[in-house]
């Protein structure tokens, strides 16, 4: 994989060394490094330029990323990769049900991980697996991988900064209130590796905002979006304010009309990790969500 980048420099830039560029443009002092060791790996005006030379308005920096390993103890497998958006930093791939993010103990060859090595593989292209933002093995929806080292720890530092923002829908019991927040701490709950509840004492903030869509004699369909990112969060603030999602193996095993939690990664909206550009993705209800719910042009938050 070879990523090269092009700037014009600027006057905000010009009497500044390239290294002082590169650190305002979030390459981590690993990346800088890497660029330093690669051949031509910074030219500046066409020539292979050291970290302290010395910028001028409208010189032309070309930095070129080159990664020729893949990930290593990933089984490219074929599984279903449905890929929404590709270019050649970032991947947004609308992740089916069932599939763990990564591999782990008993799951070695059933994940998305495994689905990514394929693919690249199958192009003859190496990949090193950087999935950028988390979701559970049952639940569905949209996600970010990132295809080289820069964008990786662009998209890392925007999760860190929440500048990511996440959009769900989920099926809930009962009626929902027709829109409110919950901020409640959460925390690991006493002897299980995987629970979490909420917990005053020991939690970490949270917070849920949701929007009620639609409600039928059991359930209500919610919109709703994250200002943290916990752990089960959404699974744990719906049962806390009594509104358990239907098909929680944990927190709510009520599997009367669906066979895994009713939780779908909806929309994405972030600012591309190179070029700027405003990017929004959403990732249609899937079939086993679909009670039937009649919808309205959705409002944003």
């Amino acid at each position: 994989m070879k990523r090269i980048l092009n700037y014009e420099i600027t006057k905000e830039y010009a009497g500044q060394p390239v290294l002082f560029f590169l650190k305002q443009h979030g390459f981590s002092q690993q990346i800088v490094t890497h660029l330093k060791k690669t051949e031509n790996g910074i030219l500046l005006n066409g020539i292979w330029a050291r970290v302290w030379d010395i910028l001028k308005e409208n010189d032309v920096l070309t930095l070129t990323i080159t990664e020729i390993g893949s990930s290593e103890n990933i089984v490219p497998v074929k599984l279903p990769f449905p890929i929404v958006y590709e270019d050649e930093d970032l991947l947004v791939i609308n992740k089916p049900a069932g599939m763990p993010i990564h591999p782990s103990q008993g799951n070695f060859e059933n994940t998305l991980a495994n689905a990514a090595a394929y693919y690249f593989s199958s192009k003859k292209e190496p990949f090193i697996y950087r999935c950028i933002n988390r979701l559970d093995k049952d639940t569905t929806g949209l996600l970010l991988l990132a295809r080289n080292m820069y964008s990786a720890a662009r998209l890392s530092d925007m999760v860190a900064k929440r500048e990511i923002h996440r959009t769900y829908l989920a099926i809930v019991s009962g009626h929902l209130e027709n829109e409110g927040c919950v901020k409640a701490p959460i925390a690991r709950t006493d002897g299980s590796t995987i629970e979490r509840q909420v917990d005053f004492q020991r939690g970490e903030y949270a917070c849920t905002h949701y929007r009620v869509l639609d409600t039928n004699e059991r359930y209500s369909l919610a919109k709703l979006r994250l200002d943290t990112g916990r752990t089960h969060q959404i699974r744990v603030h719906m049962k806390y304010i009594g509104h358990p999602l239907p098909g929680d193996f944990l927190y709510n095993p009520d599997y009367s009309c669906i066979s895994r939690q009713a939780l779908h990664s909806y929309q994405l909206d972030f600012n591309h990790p190179v070029t700027g550009e405003k990017m929004c993705f959403t990732a249609p209800l899937p079939e086993d969500m679909d009670l039937g719910w009649k919808l309205k042009k959705e409002d944003s938050f």
